[in-house]
């Protein structure tokens, strides 16, 4: 490493913001420009959905550091700067108002955006006013503006942000119903047990479940906004703000325009390395080989963000530490927090250790009796020892699985080849 050299970084969110400081703190001695799209510095996306939406949480709260801390590292923060070339030839990007900016080493940390909603009945091209999606503080901002007492709100999508933005809607006294075409909520994320006590604790704060309906077309009112969602049962849902929760799509267009290998994110290497030896990426627009899963997965968690920019840090300088953590997450729901690790897919067997009448218990999955993944509902100390028990991938009887009486210490093996990183985010 010179002084002379620069460290690029596309987009300002966990894994840029802390790809940035990291580097530095790790011995990256020339310029460092951290660049976001947005005008503020970076900032915490979880509490979006959760606490900012319902007010338990500040605008100044949310950022992950301070402008010092920034000014500290020697990083220079470009806010409101959107790429929109990637020059791999000439070691340069192009952004949006014609600025140029050259890199020795490029780290890209460009997120994702959310799928759009179309339906028959809405202009083309146009989004009606009371349409809303959830990923930026602004976005958050203008739905929290119309979540008024009775307001009828209607989701789009039973997944974690549609249910968790359900909650906090639910404290203002809105009226919300959430819609989710598949027969049950969080069917791509959670197995059948957790879907129905999290259906069932929505329903008992007065929340309106309408799983298997899929919306066919909208009707707008003169002023371009919603005011009806008519679902293919023939159900028509009057809305006053609708929220589209329907998926995240990566942002891996300009990597694949420059020819970098993407196959469903832009594929990285346990050290954050990309197909270009320049060229590192991190956080939600990347795809990594999982010797846990053995195959490719893209992951939207903070947790993975993190680790993959510690891990493009620790390479960056010289110092590498592969990232092989296993994946985790976490949210929040009234007084309910689910913690998650490992991915479920594939089960074929859900143990319960707990009653979830009592909203403490933890679902373990197995897959040939191999624990690969476990939903932990207000059971943190479980929820520890399930992520040892994932990443050992230790084969459990059942029985001792679903026994209270029974520690989980128990069930681990002597020596766990184990990652206990991903501090307590959730």
């Amino acid at each position: 490493m010179r002084e002379n050299e620069i460290l690029l970084i596309v987009g300002a969110g966990h894994a840029g913001a802390e790809l940035a400081v990291a580097a530095r703190q790790q011995g990256w001695l020339g310029r460092i420009d951290l660049i976001g799209d947005e005008a503020m510095l970076p900032y915490q996306r979880p509490p979006l959905s959760k606490a900012y939406l319902h007010g338990a949480a500040s605008f100044e709260s949310l950022a992950l550091r301070p402008a010092s801390a920034y000014e500290a590292a020697r990083v220079q923060v470009h806010p409101g700067a959107h790429l929109v070339q990637i020059d791999r030839a000439g070691h340069r990007i192009h952004l949006q108002d014609g600025r140029v900016m050259p890199y020795t080493k490029l780290a890209l940390c460009v997120g994702g955006r959310p799928r759009t909603l179309v339906l028959p009945g809405m202009d083309a091209g146009t989004k009606p006013r009371n349409l809303h999606y959830l990923r930026t503080l602004t976005d958050a901002d203008a739905i929290r503006a119309g979540l008024k007492e009775s307001a009828r709100l209607v989701v789009v999508g039973g997944g974690y942000v549609g249910l968790e933005l359900a909650a906090s809607a639910r404290k203002f006294g809105a009226e919300v119903t959430v819609i989710e075409a598949l027969p049950r909520v969080l069917a791509r994320v959670t197995g059948a047990q957790v879907a129905a006590f999290y259906e069932a604790v929505h329903r008992e704060a007065g929340v309106q479940l309408r799983t298997g309906l899929s919306v066919e077309r909208a009707e707008l009112a003169d002023d371009g906004a919603i005011t009806t969602l008519v679902c293919a049962s023939g159900e028509r849902i009057a809305a006053d703000i609708v929220v589209a929760g329907i998926g995240m799509l990566p942002n891996v267009e300009l990597a694949q325009a420059a020819g970098l290998a993407i196959d469903g994110g832009i594929v990285v290497d346990a050290f954050s390395q990309t197909s270009d030896p320049d060229i590192l990426a991190a956080g939600d627009c990347t795809a990594q080989h999982s010797a846990l899963y053995n195959r490719h997965i893209r992951l939207e968690s903070v947790p993975n963000a993190l680790e993959q920019a510690r891990a493009a840090a620790s390479a960056l300088c010289g110092k590498p530490k592969p990232n092989h953590a296993v994946p985790w997450f976490w949210s929040d729901q009234y007084d309910l927090k689910l913690q998650m690790v490992g991915l479920s897919q594939g089960h074929d067997a859900c143990v319960l250790r707990g009653d979830p009448a009592s909203r403490r218990f933890i679902a373990f999955y197995l897959k040939e009796g191999v624990v690969i993944a476990a939903d932990a509902v207000n059971r943190p100390a479980d929820f520890m020892l399930a992520k040892r028990l994932v990443a050992a991938g230790v084969v459990v009887d059942a029985s001792v699985l679903g026994d209270d009486s029974v520690s989980l210490k128990d069930c681990l093996p002597a020596s766990p080849a184990v990652s206990t990183t991903a501090a307590q985010l959730g």
